[in-house]
């Protein structure tokens, strides 16, 4: 069965999950974690993508970024060296990461900010940290420190932009939520009856074909994004036609 194809991002923004091959460990000790960066700035270096947030994990790494060359090389840049390493090191062979990487398209600003809590908290959410404070290899403390006035590696303008002071993203970044990002949707199969029942309770989801069309494909990738529907499903659940959402979401 062929694959299907990634939704192309209108903003070129994308929040990116790779994956250790059959759930193993990419980092073992922080030393791997220190490579795994080393290699993803100078990714970004040479491949001039936008990084806004970042957090490794013991068997996955989670990504938000902006491309800059196409998204697939900027991920081969900084895992095919990581994985020759990691592998000298431990004495392995094959491969580390999956073949293929996740990602989901972000296209607008408040979206964004739910992926950026959402990448932060994971460690918490995982069980491995009380707070975001605790965990060190997220970007989190760098947004702080961004606000702060000093020199990170991120480029956190988009964020400072959104939230005028560090107060305001850190309550944010508090909140309780119940934010289901990239990874969380992969699990989750939507029947048309849940996803028809998902926008019965949303109005303005309720007769896409007699808003406009700048309006009717922002709300299409809105869904989009919330379910990880298929194009398929979408035009059957609302009623419109498949090239209709295709153009849509891409």
């Amino acid at each position: 069965m062929a694959r299907q194809a990634r939704v192309k991002s209108a903003t070129g923004i994308y929040h990116v999950m790779l994956k250790g091959l059959d759930g193993r460990n990419i980092f073992l000790d922080d030393a791997d974690r220190s490579i795994f960066m080393e290699k993803l700035n100078k990714a970004r270096e040479i491949g001039g993508f936008e990084l806004y947030a970042y957090c490794l994990m013991d068997n996955h790494v989670h990504l938000l970024i902006k491309e800059g060359e196409e998204l697939g090389t900027s991920i081969k840049r900084m895992t095919v060296g990581y994985a020759q390493l990691h592998n000298n090191k431990y004495g392995r062979t094959g491969h580390l990461f999956q073949n293929r990487f996740n990602s989901e398209a972000v296209e607008d600003d408040s979206y964004l900010m739910t992926v950026v809590r959402y990448i932060h908290c994971n460690p918490i959410k995982a069980g491995i940290a009380s707070c975001l404070e605790e965990y060190p290899w997220s970007s989190y403390h760098q947004v702080r420190q961004a606000y702060q006035g000093k020199e990170t590696s991120l480029d956190s303008g988009i964020i400072k932009d959104y939230f005028p002071t560090e107060a305001d993203f850190i309550r944010f970044s508090e909140e309780e939520n119940q934010d289901q990002c990239l990874d969380n949707r992969s699990k989750t199969r939507w029947t048309d009856e849940r996803l028809t029942d998902l926008l019965s309770q949303n109005p303005e989801y309720q007769n896409l074909g007699e808003v406009s069309v700048d309006k009717r494909n922002q709300l299409i990738r809105q869904i989009q994004q919330e379910t990880g529907s298929s194009i398929r499903q979408l035009s059957r659940v609302l009623g419109l036609g498949k090239m209709m959402v295709e153009r849509a979401v891409k």
